[in-house]
């Protein structure tokens, strides 16, 4: 019976463990991916800007030195990422693959234009920026028209700062979170053991003496539960650089390190903070109270 009742109590007890560690690791986990994207969301953001083409029109008598000279000065301006010719002729080509017929055929002549497609570096790309660079080219004699998407820049610039923003609020919210999750879980772990924390204190012991060997179990059960966080989190962040490698996540690798030193951390730091305000809220409770 004895053995039986060992064995129970041994299961509990690895059972509250267990869940412990679980709830730890999901929440470390969560905030960990949270923390990517706060300190990801300039460069996706840049990203997502740098996907923008300004399509500069050539008139048809325009010199093939012009078109070069043209190309060459757009590809070392301060304000461009990538400067392209794209020939009529290759226009139409996929042109008429994006509809599934050759439209040249069909008119009798290919109405495009040669041109050349240029994408700006992230910080030009604002609706005043594009406007000034537009006008400088356009300016010139063999220029036929500037074309670029204006809503689709004021939009996106919009949402940037809106999404900018409540990432951040989500982080703070998110955190707080966090702390109120894995405390919840150690309390409730410490609040089987309170009539054994209760027996130790009538026979004697000091509230550190207690305390010490809870503190030094939950500071285990934080570290495991943040090394299953961290890896889950090297999983996702390797997932992500080899699906999306132009965003280059591992190109900072000192604040991948400290990220990861952080969520590391913060599951030792609030496991030994819940721990500590648990055992000291069982221990300052009377006997009578122990069983509300």
């Amino acid at each position: 019976m004895s053995q039986y009742i060992e064995r129970y109590q041994r299961r509990r007890l690895i059972s509250s463990y267990f869940s412990v560690v679980l709830s730890i690791a999901l929440v470390l986990f969560l905030l960990g991916v949270l923390g990517l994207l706060v300190l990801n969301t300039k460069k996706l953001a840049d990203h997502f800007k740098e996907q923008i083409t300004i399509s500069v029109f050539l008139k048809d008598n325009a010199k093939p030195i012009e078109i070069e000279q043209l190309q060459k000065s757009l590809a070392l301006a301060d304000y461009t990422k990538s400067a392209d010719y794209v020939s009529k002729e290759d226009a139409a080509e996929q042109y008429s693959e994006d509809i599934g017929e050759n439209f040249v055929e069909f008119l009798g002549y290919n109405p495009l234009k040669n041109s050349i497609d240029v994408n700006l570096k992230a910080d030009f790309v604002s609706p005043e920026q594009i406007e000034a660079i537009a006008g400088d080219i356009s300016a010139k004699a063999y220029v036929e028209e500037v074309s670029y998407d204006k809503p689709l820049i004021s939009l996106l610039n919009d949402n940037v700062r809106k999404i900018s923003l409540w990432i951040l609020i989500a982080s703070a919210a998110f955190t707080v979170i966090a702390v109120l999750l894995i405390n919840s879980s150690i309390r409730l772990s410490i609040y089987s053991k309170r009539f054994i924390i209760k027996t130790m204190q009538m026979v004697g012991a000091t509230k550190r003496f207690i305390r010490r060997p809870f503190i030094y179990t939950n500071i285990k059960l934080g570290m495991l539960g943040a090394a299953l966080a961290l890896i889950a989190l090297a999983g996702v962040l390797y997932y992500v650089n080899t699906n999306f490698p132009e965003l280059n996540l591992f190109q900072d690798f000192v604040v991948l390190i400290l990220l990861f030193a952080g969520v590391f951390g913060l599951g030792v730091l609030i496991s030994w903070g819940s721990t500590h305000i648990a055992t000291q809220r069982f221990l300052n409770l009377r006997t009578d109270d122990l069983y509300y």
